[in-house]
């Protein structure tokens, strides 16, 4: 059995590399979280196994929906609390991948984080999508992280985290072999239909 954690789990790491090693920091509205995976990974009499992905993207937008709707309908790309967040990055078939490795190989208990890039500034992000779209500005609009909250709910303040996730470990034991790693090259591939 596979569960799903979350790369919120982590909290903010800011410089730090997070690793399965490191201990858990979520936010309030995931702590919830926790208790049920550890249960997972503890159980007898299952093969438990988790998995955290980094903030998913894929084809049709994903964690970057919201960026692409922006770029296409507005004058500026809004970013939450700043541009230099950091967000660890999986596309959706590299995740897939390694779903599908760690239910061929991955020994019971054992946890995997499922980032392909370490961390990505979502300005970097946010300007691609500009350029792409050929918004007014090109400087992203800094929403405050109680903004966003408010408008979505307090889970939503993990768009405000800044980190840094190691996918080394799924590397490593499974041989998981991502190949989307330049989500800036592939925006244009991503919105378009």
């Amino acid at each position: 059995m596979i569960y799903t954690g979350g790369c919120w789990l982590f909290g903010a790491t800011g410089d730090e590399l997070a690793t399965e090693e490191t201990p858990f920091r979520p936010l309030p509205a995931f702590a919830w979280m926790v208790p049920q995976l550890r249960r997972v990974l503890t159980a007898t009499g299952l093969d438990g196994i988790v998995i955290h992905p980094a903030m998913v993207y894929a084809r049709d937008g994903g964690v970057f929906h919201r960026l692409a709707r922006d770029a296409k309908t507005g004058e500026t790309v809004s970013v939450v609390e700043s541009e230099a967040v950091r967000w660890p990055l999986v596309h959706n078939e590299d995740l897939a991948s390694l779903y599908a490795l760690a239910l061929e190989s991955a020994p019971a208990g054992s946890s995997y984080i499922g980032a392909a890039i370490e961390g990505l500034p979502i300005g970097r992000i946010a300007r691609a999508f500009a350029r792409h779209f050929g918004t007014g500005k090109i400087e992203p609009q800094i929403v405050p992280v109680d903004a966003i909250a408010a408008e979505l709910g307090e889970w939503a303040r993990g768009y405000a985290l800044d980190q840094r996730l190691s996918g080394a470990k799924a590397r490593r034991e499974l041989g998981w072999r991502p190949k989307h790693l330049d989500p800036e090259g592939e925006i244009a591939r991503l919105v378009s239909s």
